[in-house]
Parts: C-alpha cells; sequence; structure tokens
C-alpha cells in the first residue's frame, strides 16, 4: 500500500433505487409484465397498479412493512413483475436481509434482463456480502450493456482487487485506461495491485513510467522511497526523499516519511529534526501530525525519545495549530502520563474552551480534579458538563463525590436522584450511585439508609471492595454488627493483601472485637505498605499498642499522628493523659 501522501478519488455510482429523496410515483414499463397484459383481465390490471402505487407511497413514507405487504399482494397477482421484485428487494436490502434481496433481484434480472438498475442493486448487495467476485460478473454484463460508462470499468477493477483476482483486476484497469488515458489513479491502482500479488518489479516499473508521465510531481517520488524503504533498500528510499526535497522544499508529507525512516533506522535525532520540520508545516493536517506523534512516542523503551523532545513537538503541534483542541489534549495526555496534573487540567480547560462538546474531555477533566483533591473546581466542571451531556450518569456520580467531599451532601443526594433516570441497565454505574448516596447518607446521620444503600452495592457487586470496606468501617466505629462487619472486611483483604486502607479497616474491626493481638498483625502489615503516610492509620497503630500495654511505643505513634496533621479532637488528650480515649471519627 502506498504510504505516501496521495490524495486519490474514487468513481461512486449512485443507485437509484437506493436514494432517499422523493420522487414522482410511476409505475414501470414491466410493472405488470410476464402475465402479459392479455394474461390479465381489466379487474387484476386495475388492482394491481392500485396496489402497486400504495406500496410505493407506504415505502416513501418509511412503512417498510405495509409496503412490503402491499407488494405481496401485487405478487399474488402478477408473480413475475420484475418491478415488484425489485421494490422488495430493495426493502430486503435496507433491512440488512441480504439473502432475500438476492433471491428477489435475481428473479428480477431473469424476468426482465436488460435492467441495469436489478443489476447495480445486485452487484451492491454481492458487494456488501463480500462476494467480489459475483459482483465483477454482474458489471462484466453490464459493460457489455454500456460498453462507455466508464464507472462500470472502474467498479469492475475495484471489485477484482477485492477478490484477490489480481490479473483480472489488472486487465480491467488496462481496459479502463484505453476509455479514458493513461492517468495517475490508474497507475497507483495498479503498483497496488502488483505489490499485493508479489510482482515487485511491475510495482516499480509502474511508477516509474508515472515520474516519467510527469517528473515535476513530488508525491511520485515518495512512492517510489516509500517502497525501497518497506523492501529495505535504505539506501534508495533516502535519495528519493531527498528529490521530492528537491523539488518541493516545503513538503511536509515528505519530512514526515523521513521522520518514519529514521525511526526505523532508529536515528531519533534525524526522526525528532524531520517531525519538527514536518508538524511545522501549515499545510499538513493535524490528523497526520497526531498519527506520526504517537507513533514517536510509542518507540521502543530502550530507544525513547527525550520528554523534553517530545514537549518541543507537542509545542509545534500547538504552535501551528492553536485553535484546535487535539493540540491541547495530546499535550494533556502527555502531562498526565508525567503525572504532571496539574498542567494537564490546563491543558484540557484550555482544549475544552475551544470545542465544548467533547464528552470524553469533559469526564477526563472531572475525573482529574478529583485526582488532584481540587473538589471545588470538580463541582463546577461536573456541573459544567452535566449542562452539555444532561444523559450522562457517571457525570452526576462525579458531582456527587465532589458535594461529598465539600460536606454538602443533601447536593449530593440531590445530583443523584437527578441522575437516576439515566442508569438504564447499566449495573456498574448503578453499584456507584448507591455507593456514594450510602456515604452521603451515613454522613447525616441516617444510619438506616446509608447501610441498606450499601446492602444494595454489595447486592449489585458482590466484588465490590471500597462498598464492603466502608460499610465494615462504619460498622466497626458504632460498634454494630461487629461479626458482619469481621466476614466483610476479611474478604476485602483476601482479595487485597497489600492495600493499607483496606488492612486498617480490618484491623480496626478486630480492634472493637477485643482481638487485640491480631489487630496488631494486620496493622503491622498495614504500615509496612503504606499506611505509615496515613496520620489516622497511625493513630490506629497507637490506640491497638496501649491495648497490648505497650505504652511507650503508644505515645510515639500518637505523637507521629499530631505531627501529621491527625486534627483528632481526641488525640491531644491521649497524649497528654496518656490513655486511650474514645474518639469520634
Amino acid at each position: 500500500m502506498n504510504k505516501f501522501h496521495i490524495k486519490i478519488f474514487f468513481l461512486a455510482v449512485v443507485l437509484a433505487g437506493c436514494s432517499s429523496t422523493k420522487q414522482a410515483i410511476v409505475i414501470p414499463k414491466d410493472g405488470i409484465q410476464a402475465k402479459s397484459t392479455e394474461q390479465l383481465n381489466e379487474n387484476q390490471k386495475i388492482e394491481f397498479e392500485y396496489l402497486y402505487i400504495e406500496g410505493l407511497k407506504q415505502k416513501v413514507i418509511g412503512s417498510a412493512e405495509n409496503a412490503t405487504q402491499y407488494f405481496n399482494n401485487c405478487l399474488e397477482i402478477n408473480p413475475n413483475s420484475a418491478a415488484v421484485l425489485y421494490e422488495l428487494a430493495n426493502i430486503s436490502a435496507t433491512k440488512g436481509e441480504l439473502t432475500s434481496a438476492k433471491i428477489y433481484l435475481q428473479k428480477a434480472i431473469q424476468i426482465n434482463p436488460e435492467n441495469k438498475w436489478y443489476k447495480l442493486l445486485l452487484a451492491q448487495i454481492y458487494q456488501n456480502s463480500e462476494q467480489f467476485a459475483d459482483a465483477s460478473k454482474i458489471y462484466t454484463e453490464l459493460i457489455k450493456q454500456e460498453p462507455e460508462n466508464v464507472d462500470f470499468y472502474f467498479l469492475n477493477a475495484v471489485l477484482l482487487t477485492s477478490a484477490q483476482d489480481y490479473d483480472l483486476a489488472i486487465k480491467a484497469y488496462n481496459q479502463l485506461e484505453e476509455k479514458v488515458g493513461y492517468n495517475e489513479q490508474i497507475a497507483l491502482a495498479r503498483q497496488n495491485i502488483y505489490r499485493l500479488s508479489g510482482k515487485n518489479k511491475d510495482a516499480y516499473r509502474e511508477i516509474e513510467n508515472l515520474i516519467k508521465s510527469n517528473p515535476s510531481i513530488p508525491e511520485y517520488y515518495g512512492v517510489l522511497a516509500d517502497m525501497y524503504k518497506e523492501d529495505g533498500n535504505k539506501e534508495k528510499a533516502l535519495e528519493y526523499y531527498n528529490k521530492v526535497l528537491e523539488i518541493d522544499s516545503l513538503n511536509g508529507f515528505v519530512h514526515f516519511s523521513l521522520a518514519t525512516f529514521y525511526v526505523q533506522d532508529k536515528d531519533f535525532e534525524s526522526a525528532i529534526h524531520h517531525a519538527e520540520l514536518g508538524f511545522s508545516n501549515q499545510n499538513v493536517e493535524i490528523e497526520t501530525k497526531i498519527q506520526l506523534y504517537l507513533m514517536l512516542v510509542s518507540a521502543p523503551a530502550e530507544h525513547k525519545i527525550p520528554d523534553e523532545e517530545v514537549e518541543k513537538l507537542i509545542q509545534t503541534i500547538i504552535k501551528t495549530h492553536p485553535n484546535d483542541a487535539r493540540s491541547y489534549s495530546i499535550q494533556a495526555d502527555f502531562l498526565i502520563q508525567k503525572k504532571r496534573t496539574k498542567e494537564a487540567r490546563q491543558s484540557m480547560v484550555t482544549a475544552l474552551s475551544i470545542d465544548p462538546n467533547s464528552y470524553p474531555l469533559w469526564e477526563q477533566l472531572v475525573i482529574t480534579d478529583n485526582q488532584i483533591e481540587d473538589f471545588i473546581n470538580m463541582e463546577i466542571d461536573s456541573r459544567k458538563a452535566i449542562e452539555s451531556f444532561p444523559t450522562q450518569p457517571l457525570l452526576y456520580v462525579l458531582n456527587a463525590v465532589a458535594q461529598i467531599q465539600l460536606k454538602d451532601y443533601n447536593k449530593a443526594l440531590k445530583s443523584l436522584d437527578d441522575g437516576e433516570n439515566y442508569i438504564a441497565d447499566n449495573k456498574k454505574i448503578e453499584a456507584q450511585f448507591e455507593l456514594y448516596r450510602a456515604e452521603a447518607y451515613y454522613n447525616l446521620n441516617n444510619r438506616e439508609k446509608a447501610f441498606a444503600s450499601f446492602e444494595k452495592v454489595i447486592e449489585i457487586e458482590p466484588d465490590n471492595f471500597l462498598a464492603m470496606n466502608n460499610y465494615a468501617y462504619y460498622l466497626s466505629i458504632r460498634g454494630e454488627q461487629l461479626e458482619k462487619a469481621e466476614l466483610l472486611s476479611g474478604k476485602v483483604v483476601q482479595a487485597n493483601p497489600d492495600n493499607a486502607t483496606y488492612l486498617d479497616t480490618h484491623a480496626w474491626v478486630l480492634f472493637k472485637k477485643k482481638e487485640y493481638r491480631l489487630a496488631k498483625f494486620y496493622m503491622d502489615t498495614a504500615i509496612k505498605n503504606g499506611g505509615d503516610q496515613s496520620a489516622v492509620v497511625v493513630e490506629h497503630y497507637g490506640d491497638i499498642l496501649f491495648m497490648l500495654n505497650e505504652v511507650d511505643d503508644a505515645l510515639t505513634q500518637w505523637k507521629k499522628s499530631l505531627e501529621m496533621g491527625n486534627k483528632s479532637k481526641t488525640l491531644s488528650q491521649k497524649i497528654s493523659e496518656k490513655r486511650f480515649i474514645e474518639g469520634e471519627e
């Protein structure tokens, strides 16, 4: 296939029978055929015409079922009406019933073999069914009927190529050339067929002849260079890429070809140089630049392009396409990968200011707000996103999360209620709605509704570990249903043995059950897995140590928790009085 950028314009055949525009309803000459006119009495003719016209009317207004009934009634009067069979084929094809459509058309063509529209529709159905050879046979017949119709020659050649009958495809393009003369489209099509069939010498000769026909077209040299590159002849490939630059020094596409050439040659410095020149070219569309950018950044790890060079390329794209949201989207993706999340957020905001109609970008922005714990902007951004995409249920969940973090629990519940109509059958989203409904209710001291929502989450998603963990924790701090809490948190820890938060919950449930030795075992594991970075976990560790009479170690942990910014109302009192005090959590 040609990788060098040459636009090839293909011919199109519009089948009159598939037209959606309104047409006058006319009975074709073969509307009451096969049973000859003499064989139908006057009443049959009148009834047939009435049914046929009604069928066409129903088809025009989009009532395929009613149209089919009228046409079937027509066939009861005249089972060999080619026009009726054609209309039924059209309806069947529109509904995707291709086998039925073929049967109708084959019979219609048998009755009226000169009607090209029947053949064109059958050819199209064969093509849609990937029966390319059968479609080609239809066009061979059509060529005999209309030998001056060049579209038929072209489509026949395309179909033969798809059927992988390469020798006949070449002959078909040769026939087309006899009709329209030598041109770029035919030459490139033949070159492609030669490559597909492994006749590389013929493929090279085809492009060499194309260059001789018009040596001033730089893209032809590019096609030749691409072929040499694919075949491993680097020297020849480079020669012809440079030939393109001699003819057209501002050709952005050749710089992209050279960039890919040097990537494959592991010369990343040269690859970046040509990518930079291509990216700065105003005449190259951004889609092509993004494709090359993605190819460059996905290079093997051992040949990874330095981040600063990638950033330069992104800045070049932004400079060349400052009003295209995609420029800032790829910048945001890069910054997210580099964990420069706040900068990434700004790139998303810029992209959305240019194109506010990108749902994926809005979703990514709100999730990024959550990651950087910017809950004020998370609430604002999710609300804006809901205004543009009111039927996206995830946005209501994200808005509720922001409201919960801002401690506006009633607004969180309202957001969840507003979005509930859009859940449909999405169980995963439904579980998220119930999870955050549970959190809001719990913080509003509505324990009954909170625990009912937790139960519903677990019913929907038996492996929703966050719901099970939070449910178990809330039960433990209330000292309720501790056996159930242990069962829930135990299941969570079993599935997530290295999660410090989950280990802390299980340890705290055991603490509440006065199983201090076992609680310490799980808390030690939590501390080893990053729990020492959480002020709450460290305080809990001190509480467990105190209950095991390790008072000095307990004081050390409590003081550490206080230094980490723990705002517990009882923590300072624990330290000053050197005793455990039940706190509010």
